[in-house]
């Protein structure tokens, strides 16, 4: 008889937690809808904002975010001297996921090449940021014929020793993660969420009005959590396998990294990258973290111009 009381206990919880995950995700949408518009491709939704004019730029977010981190102020920084699209990687934002197990990078790649060509991009300089310079990798590797440059910010290349953290591993497991992520959407609260994104700038502060921009609600919505943890599980094989196929980069390449980035180390990812191709430029950013494109916007944009200009001459 207890057994049955502890059994319908449970089963009510589960079913409040998704009554209050699924009113939190109504409220999260309301409060930040999407931004820009929608492309269709091989009947996916991709959602991306398009700003300024002049030759093009691909802005890709990274994990745990949405295109709203390049929204807040490096877009229209560089939408002064180019046509800027950023978009939402599958599954994040508003762009749907392709399918339940997790995209690839290879997979993300694609979906936002084809949506660049879908949109008239020619050749775009593609700049990512952490996650987002991994999904911009894929790109060159796989379509080095649609982009012009590449621009990586803080962004992984390169295989590392050391696992997931708890969280990821519940949230990507075939069996916990749809168990605990209904719980983690309905009952996570607004300061854990606040306190998480502040670290992410660590040692740097985040920037003023950040947190009310970035739709941090949108992030712990249960499809973008279960979205989340399987794209961070399935990277690092990702990652080793890709690493193979620098060789092949002939475009130019742009490296930001801040020294003092904890999250993606430099000397794992972007200096071994700038060793190995002549064609890497690496900007190590002194005392910086892991947001160089917030803490030094104007490095980025440098970034981006030194990108384009050697495209412009090879």
């Amino acid at each position: 008889m207890l057994g049955l009381y502890v059994l319908g206990g449970a089963v009510a919880a589960w079913g409040l937690s998704h009554l209050r995950a699924t009113q939190r995700t109504r409220a999260a949408e309301a409060a930040f809808p999407p931004e820009g518009r929608f492309v269709e491709v091989d009947g996916t939704r991709v959602h991306y904002v398009t700003r300024g004019k002049g030759p093009d730029v691909v802005l890709i977010h990274g994990m745990s975010g949405n295109l709203r981190d390049m929204t807040f102020s490096l877009m229209d920084r560089l939408a002064q001297d180019y046509r800027v699209t950023a978009f939402d990687r599958p599954g994040m934002g508003y762009t749907d996921s392709l399918h339940e197990g997790g995209e690839t990078l290879v997979e993300q790649a694609t979906l936002l090449m084809k949506a660049s060509r879908a949109l008239g991009l020619a050749q775009p300089v593609v700049m990512g940021q952490s996650y987002g310079g991994s999904v911009a990798l894929a790109w060159a590797v796989e379509f080095p014929e649609t982009l012009s440059a590449l621009v990586l910010v803080a962004s992984p290349s390169h295989p590392w020793d050391g696992g997931m953290s708890w969280l990821y591993r519940i949230n990507s497991h075939r069996v916990l993660g749809p168990m605990a992520i209904p719980f983690e959407a309905a009952w996570v609260p607004k300061g854990y969420i606040k306190k998480a994104i502040a670290g992410v700038f660590n040692p740097q502060d985040m920037p003023p009005g950040y947190d009310a921009h970035i739709g941090a609600d949108l992030t712990i919505r249960p499809g973008a959590l279960r979205a989340n943890a399987l794209h961070r599980a399935g990277l690092l094989d990702q990652i080793s396998a890709q690493a193979q196929r620098y060789s092949a980069l002939a475009m130019p390449i742009e490296l930001i990294h801040g020294n003092a980035d904890d999250t993606v180390p430099l000397h794992i990812h972007s200096e071994p990258l700038a060793t190995k191709r002549p064609n890497a430029h690496l900007t190590v950013l002194e005392g910086i973290g892991h947001m160089p494109h917030h803490a030094r916007e104007g490095a980025v944009v440098e970034a981006v111009h030194r990108a384009h200009r050697r495209a412009v001459r090879s």
